[in-house]
């Protein structure tokens, strides 16, 4: 059958679609859309919007808890990829994203944005998310997965979201050049950070992060201090810098329960601040101080230091970790049975919940 012929039979089937579920005939519906994406994957029709907004159309309108739309969107998926091996066109996983917030689905709409490129619709969906499902002390949780999770997908070099940034009321710990003078203004938060940290980054690496304001010093102890002015874990899994850095900012500026920053209160979203801008230096100095300055942070979810492991592997060139030919349960008997010899590189000085090694 011809291109042509396929087109046509292709918009039959869908309006006959549309029709069905007008009148809430929802399996001939769904048979009909099955048809439609059989059509698109006989006929190797090229990916193009308007196909997707279709394919979008008959996935809203399908039963939420149907089987035949869990198909439908793995197929159709697939058939946008254009027999990549990815996950599925962009578009088409913005456009499943919004039919599942519209619905609610928080969980599931999150992980199609994450495979988009819409960081201020994720950072709106979270935000929703965040406020009517979760707890005023996670609010720093919901952006943070999610930046973390879109760094590990290629790599870009884009222009940094946050670059620019103004930084106010920021004070290190201790700071000799700073005459004990320096007062946040009234109703602004304070953050305090360990020096090493202020040194790693601006002092060391140099980051190309522009702090605006009267005495601006880049690789210096003194940022501006007297007075002091200068998620999430999902897009960087992804290698979606841009993404990531689009979600935080939109997130954390829109959020009723976050105060302007940065800083900000919550030390995991300073952490999340330091990070995207660590990723553009691309110096491991940077990536390991932070990782040893937020572990009590880090620690409140399992899973961030593991995202954490893959971050600096694609970043920071981290070496993969060392792991052993058992897994679980079996594989821990085995190693110390046989003597694996790794507590023998932990003594004296080693912690052993290093998130990262870097030797």
């Amino acid at each position: 059958m011809s291109q042509g012929k396929h087109a046509e039979a292709r918009e039959l089937m869908y309006s006959g679609a549309l029709l069905f579920f007008s009148h809430n005939q929802q399996n001939s519906a769904a048979d009909l859309s099955m048809l439609v994406l059989e059509s698109l994957e006989k006929s190797d029709a090229k990916v193009a919007d308007d196909l997707l907004e279709n394919l979008a159309k008959l996935f809203s309108l399908m039963d939420p808890n149907s089987p035949e739309r869990v198909a439908f969107v793995s197929r159709a998926l697939k058939w946008s990829s254009g027999g990549s091996g990815k996950l599925g066109h962009p578009k088409l996983h913005q456009l499943l994203a919004i039919t599942l917030w519209k619905e609610q689905n928080y969980s599931e709409s999150r992980y199609h944005f994450l495979h988009s490129t819409d960081g201020e619709g994720c950072a709106n969906m979270l935000v929703e998310y965040s406020s009517s499902r979760g707890y005023r002390s996670e609010v720093d949780m919901f952006v943070a997965q999610a930046v973390l999770q879109s760094f590990l997908g290629s790599k870009a070099e884009e222009p940094h979201a946050l670059a620019h940034v103004r930084v106010q009321n920021w004070r290190p710990a201790c700071d000799r050049e700073c005459d004990g003078s320096w007062q946040p203004s009234q109703g602004s938060p304070t953050a305090f950070v360990p020096d090493s940290l202020l040194l790693g980054l601006w002092d060391l690496q140099r980051l190309p992060v522009k702090l605006t304001g009267p005495e601006q010093r880049l690789g210096s102890r003194s940022v501006n201090c007297c007075p002091m002015a200068g998620e999430l874990k999902g897009f960087l899994c992804l290698k979606n810098k841009t993404s990531a850095s689009v979600v935080f900012t939109t997130y954390t500026q829109k959020h009723p329960s976050i105060e302007k920053g940065p800083p900000f209160v919550q030390p995991l979203l300073n952490f999340i601040w330091f990070l995207l801008l660590a990723v553009d230096g691309g110096k491991l100095t940077v990536f390991t101080v932070l990782c040893e300055q937020y572990q009590p942070s880090l620690k409140r979810d399992p899973m961030y230091n593991e995202y954490l492991d893959r971050i600096g592997q694609l970043f920071f060139g981290v070496p993969p970790k060392q792991t052993s030919s058992y897994g679980g349960l079996l594989g821990n008997l085995l190693n110390s049975l046989m003597g694996t010899g790794e507590d023998d590189d932990t003594e004296d000085g080693q912690e052993d919940s290093s998130p990262i090694e870097l030797d």
